[in-house]
């Protein structure tokens, strides 16, 4: 097979590197721009000498219109807020596109606007864009698309928790909101210098931030539990930071609206992720995010209260892979219909 000749815009931030690191090990790809207006120009050694071996390639300045004519897809790993525009553009120009940002994940531009207090990508765009999750009934729209949305960090962990109760219709909704508490490691911040994720302030504290539901991936999240539920719903969303480079854990305190085994549980959550390779029921007494950091795996841990009948779902990712860029290459290999797996099969690292 003819290699997938690729592009990342923003190849300098955390999920650019990763997307470096997972695409220049991937059999079927071939790297042809990296493009960082930070350090354009400059060797990948220079910049990050974990990445060493690939002497060959280096950071450059944007040019659209060459960048489009030499790929085959391109993944846009840029703040929010800036990566419509050129999807448009490159989808002009024949090339796939990957957003890694938030501009094409809500499918509504006036929620979008509310939000992100920035315009909204035009709606045809927004009806273009398939969002890329594939466990959760996104698998055969994401091979036959030229645009992705790739999800948040937090919705994943968040969605990949509560599918299987939602599609076998096992929550109250009209009880309380399910809860979901998440944590995040520092890099979920991205690269840029900010006090908040300053070392001084991180280090030994754990702190929850955009509390009271104003979180901006809580829209994503109720979008698509809507559409897994068949209606409208809200959750209680409060993240938190702790301090550790990557991983991330969702809790989520949900309601049931009858009494089952747990047994009778884990069983729907089997079938529902049978052909989900990188969904794995975690059937330990404590879940962490060590066990998938370094990974694409999501694994999910359930624990039945039987005095409250609430079910708690502990689920864990790498933010920035199954996250992020993991999850990116995944949707390509979906796109190009090339095994799922293909280049995200590594452990994780441990300790």
């Amino acid at each position: 097979m003819k290699k997938i000749k690729t592009s990342i815009i923003g190849a300098s931030g955390y999920t650019g590197v990763e997307l470096i690191r997972l695409l220049s090990a991937h059999p079927q790809v071939e790297l042809t721009h990296l493009v960082s207006e930070t350090y354009q120009q400059q060797e990948l050694i220079e910049v990050f000498p974990h990445l060493a071996h690939l002497t060959h390639l280096k950071f450059v300045s944007l040019d659209l219109t060459q960048l489009a004519q030499q790929s085959d897809v391109v993944f846009l790993a840029l703040p929010h807020t800036k990566a419509a525009a050129m999807a448009k553009e490159l989808l002009q120009h024949n090339c796939k596109v990957i957003d890694l940002s938030a501009d094409l994940r809500l499918n509504d531009g006036a929620t979008y606007e509310q939000w992100y207090q920035h315009p909204a990508a035009d709606s045809a765009l927004l009806a273009q864009a398939v969002y890329g999750l594939a466990e959760i009934g996104y698998r055969e729209q994401i091979a036959g698309a030229s645009l992705i949305a790739n999800p948040g960090c937090y919705p994943t962990a968040t969605l990949l928790a509560l599918a299987p109760l939602l599609n076998n219709k096992l929550l109250n909704l009209s009880a309380a909101p399910v809860i979901i508490d998440a944590k995040s490691g520092v890099s979920g911040a991205g690269r840029s210098l900010s006090l908040a994720t300053h070392f001084c302030e991180t280090s030994n504290n754990f702190s929850a931030y955009q509390v009271g539901g104003i979180h901006r991936h809580t829209p994503e999240i109720e979008q698509e539990l809507g559409k897994l539920a068949g209606k409208e719903l809200m959750v209680q969303f409060t993240p938190h930071l702790i301090p550790i480079p990557r991983g991330l854990m969702v809790t989520a305190y949900c309601p049931l609206n009858s009494s089952l085994s747990l047994k009778s549980i884990k069983q729907f959550y089997t079938e529902y992720y049978q052909d989900s390779y990188f969904v794995q029921l975690n059937n330990q007494e404590r879940t962490g995010v060590k066990a998938v950091i370094g990974t694409n795996f999501c694994q999910i841990s359930l624990h039945l209260d039987l005095r409250t009948n609430y079910l708690v779902v502990v689920s864990v990712i790498d933010n920035l892979l199954k996250g992020a860029s993991g999850q990116a290459v995944q949707n390509m290999n979906l796109m190009y219909q090339l095994p799922e797996t293909i280049g995200l099969t590594a452990l994780a690292v441990y300790p």
